[in-house]
């Protein structure tokens, strides 16, 4: 069954030619603006951010957007966009609901297997029921699943549903239960679901579902396991001569003190402000990298206090 094409670019508002800047400009701009936490409209935004993410996820990954400009060489025919050879062999096809991402992505850039994969082992029935065959456990079944920081800062229950199709008969069975977020879920961590993978056949066991946390893109942190890293933009004369600036972190905004003398590109470190770890009750850390950014616009009186500055200064870069 082709999964419904999903123009990325279109998504996130840039040329197919955009550079992987545009890009991350774009989407920063669009994450902002549909923000769960910031945006009137939530549900609304809700379903406008996982989009946004998925296109972002794809984009912003070369081997990724590699993959989709060749795959979607026909890419404004989507009706009749059909999956490569060898895209799932297997006789039952899955959709999930509730992960975030879309069937397309799913089916042609999720980090695990739609179609599962095989045990290689059967169980052994009663005798009276030899003749219907041995009993097959089900294949296991992995897929993606977008979590926030926010939810994998606090935790959270999500509610899945996973529809099961035979490719031969078109025959589909759907079934939903919840799945448990822990706090601290880190970037590319595997849940296990048990019992919630393909059926077994005669009286086996099913297989089990392992869905891979993907953490959402977010306007202005990344991850790196538990710590959290923000870019802090900052002025010259405010790394020159220190500062006091509010920047956000998981826990709300804080006052942040720049150090005299601060370097671009120099972190500053705050202990214990990260993701949670584990059950152990300790954290992450949050890092701020600073960028000194330059003033591309100057009107006449701070072009001249740029001049007396440049006059009176001793420094030399080059020294």
């Amino acid at each position: 069954m082709p999964a419904e094409f999903k123009d990325y670019y279109a998504t996130l508002g840039v040329a197919r030619d955009a550079s992987a800047d545009d890009i991350k400009k774009a989407f920063r701009k669009l994450a902002r603006l549909y923000h769960p936490d910031t945006a009137k409209d939530k549900k609304t935004a809700e379903a406008k951010f996982k989009e946004i993410n998925e296109a972002n996820e794809v984009l912003s990954d070369p081997d990724k957007r590699r993959k989709y400009d060749t795959l979607g060489a026909n890419w404004q025919d989507a009706g009749n966009f059909q999956p490569p050879p060898g895209a799932g062999g297997h006789e039952q096809e899955f959709h999930f609901g509730g992960t975030g991402f879309s069937d397309f992505f799913e089916q042609y850039f999720s980090g695990g297997s739609r179609y599962g994969f095989p045990q290689g082992f059967e169980e052994e029935v009663p005798t009276g029921a030899a003749k219907k065959g041995r009993a097959r456990r089900g294949h296991d079944i992995e897929g993606d699943i977008l979590v926030t920081l926010e939810e994998a800062m606090h935790g959270t229950q999500r509610p899945i549903s996973l529809q099961t199709v035979n490719r031969q008969t078109g025959a589909a069975q759907t079934h939903s239960f919840e799945v448990r977020i822990p706090p601290g879920a880190t970037d590319g961590r595997r849940i296990r679901v048990p019992g919630q993978g393909e059926p077994g056949s005669n009286g086996g066991a099913a297989g089990d579902l392992y869905l891979r946390v993907r953490h959402a893109a977010h306007p202005e942190f990344t991850t790196q396991e538990a710590d959290v890293l923000h870019d802090l933009d900052i002025a010259p004369w405010e790394a020159v001569l220190g500062a006091e600036v509010i920047v956000p972190t998981l826990d709300g905004s804080i006052k942040l003190r720049i150090p005299v003398g601060s370097e671009n590109g120099q972190s500053l470190r705050l202990r214990a402000r990260g993701l949670p770890k584990g059950k152990t009750g300790e954290r992450g850390d949050f890092f701020v990298k600073l960028q000194i950014v330059l003033p591309t616009k100057l009107d006449d009186a701070e072009r001249k206090l740029w001049e007396q500055l440049r006059s009176a200064s001793t420094f030399n870069p080059r020294a």
